[in-house]
């Protein structure tokens, strides 16, 4: 691949990854109630299911879900039921400023995994994207497995570490603005933003 030819792929993966969505509220979370390591574990975890879905996207699951829409629908309605159930998580938790950032950094690292990485894999919008993106880049003549590796951890990289510096610049603002203190503000500000983004998901999927 051209150098030329990965800047674009390379430009067009850093616009995606910094659009705002449901990944980013989910880091943001990790980060906010638990620490920059958490929202760096949500970050890698997120990056591999982003990855993942390069790689099918080029073994033609975007195709297999075109052909079988309610595979389709399935993944993204199973998204909006994920995002709704961090959003009742969240507002349903008893939060009390201080002593709740205490005790909620004890969350382990494997929720924080676990909810990077479904928060991608529960989002088949990502193999139309990427089928579509690596379309205009994929040369069936010239294609060969080292190409494909190069395009998969372009996705892959640049997708963990827009996240990585996401997590590491919320932390950081955590303590320099003392959000600690303001945790049950917060609380209702992300409950709220999951529940909007799983029913905008839900509204779009219906219309």
């Amino acid at each position: 691949m051209e150098l030329s030819t990965w800047l674009s792929l390379a430009t067009i993966c850093i616009l995606g990854a910094m659009s705002p969505g449901p990944s980013l509220a989910v880091v943001l979370r990790h980060s906010l109630y638990n620490s920059a390591l958490h929202g760096i574990v949500a970050s890698v975890s997120h990056g591999m299911g982003v990855g993942l879905y390069a790689v099918l996207s080029l073994l033609g699951l975007a195709g297999l879900i075109t052909h079988y829409p309610l595979l389709f629908q399935g993944l993204v309605i199973g998204g909006a039921i994920y995002l709704a159930y961090m959003g009742i998580k969240i507002l349903t938790s008893t939060s009390s400023g201080i002593n709740v950032q205490q005790s909620v950094s004890q969350v382990n690292f494997k929720q924080a995994a676990q909810d990077g990485f479904a928060i991608a894999f529960l989002n088949p919008k990502l193999a139309i994207f990427f089928l579509a993106l690596f379309s205009q880049f994929i040369d069936p003549d010239k294609m060969t497995v080292y190409t494909a590796a190069i395009m998969c951890a372009t996705v892959l990289v640049i997708d963990t570490l827009w996240y990585f510096f996401v997590s590491v610049l919320t932390a950081r603002a955590k303590q320099r603005f003392d959000l600690a203190s303001k945790q049950q503000i917060i609380d209702k500000a992300l409950g709220v933003v999951f529940l909007l983004l799983a029913l905008r998901v839900v509204v779009t999927q219906l219309s």
